[in-house]
């Protein structure tokens, strides 16, 4: 199964194939539904500063009853914060917040402050770089065990590829049926940098979709199985997100396999419209 099988990142170090999003689940709620996750097989949590739930994520860890490296701990830098002075000290007070010595995968949440990210007027190169030197340096310190970026196109990978003696070796991005930044996940697989791929239902709209609706009848599978299945068969880690516990353990049965044909249809389906930077 999906759930048991690693990802290996660029420095020999295994990521859990599926995790486990927190993004839009609010404080009070984190803490349950990340427990949940945890008793259901997920040894991957994502969140985020931004997220606002890292303290509810760090006691669910506490109280889970597993060893703290049995469990892979994804937190990111804020979007806005663009100072090496600054991301030294968010890293600091994550793992303040997440009550943890170290972290195992700290990203870059994204190249540019969230209001300027559909417009790129201005690219951040040089600032994602201060805030990469502090993450590097956290890095070498051993309170982050891996680090990367999100949202990031080639371009900014490039960059920090170019300008770094560190390669990112997670570059986490909005992927699901119909919008997948193809361009960017080459790069990346070229690169071996590992894809994470979020909001793989696309937040709920896939579920409207009559053709992607077929198809998983077809394989007696629902429609989010099918949409974490189909980023994992793209060679991305799916992120998957959810409160309520029955769709917490469904989300884990993806041990299936969708045919080359019907990946192919899937491929060609017409772009959802969700807003895109």
């Amino acid at each position: 199964m999906i759930i048991d099988e690693d990802f290996t990142l660029l420095n020999g170090k295994k990521i859990p194939a599926l995790g486990f999003g927190t993004w839009q689940i609010k404080e009070e709620d984190a803490e349950q539904a990340c427990l949940t996750a945890l008793k259901a097989g997920y040894r991957h949590i994502d969140t985020a500063q931004a997220y606002n739930n890292e303290e509810g994520v760090g006691r669910a860890i506490k109280k889970s009853g597993l060893k703290r490296e049995d469990i892979y701990l994804t937190s990111k830098v804020k979007a806005e914060i663009k100072t090496y002075e600054k991301a030294k000290a968010s890293i600091e007070e994550s793992l303040k917040k997440l009550d943890t010595p170290y972290i195992d995968l700290m990203l870059i949440h994204a190249p540019r402050p969230w209001v300027e990210m559909p417009l790129r007027l201005k690219r951040y190169f040089k600032e994602n770089l201060e805030v990469w030197k502090a993450m590097e340096e956290a890095y070498q310190a051993g309170k982050l065990k891996a680090i990367g970026v999100s949202n990031f196109q080639v371009d900014d990978l490039e960059n920090i590829i170019d300008h770094s003696s560190t390669v990112p070796m997670v570059n986490q991005v909005r992927f699901f049926i119909s919008q997948v930044p193809e361009d960017v996940l080459k790069f990346c697989l070229d690169k071996k940098i590992v894809v994470e791929g979020y909001s793989p239902i696309a937040t709920g709209r896939l579920l409207k979709s009559k053709a992607i609706g077929k198809m998983a009848e077809k394989y007696s599978v629902s429609i989010p199985q099918l949409c974490i299945r189909y980023v994992y068969q793209r060679g991305a880690l799916p992120l998957p997100k959810a409160v309520h516990e029955e769709h917490i353990i469904a989300n884990t049965k993806i041990d299936f396999t969708i045919s080359q044909e019907d990946m192919t249809a899937l491929n060609n389906l017409k772009k959802q419209i969700i807003g895109a930077w």
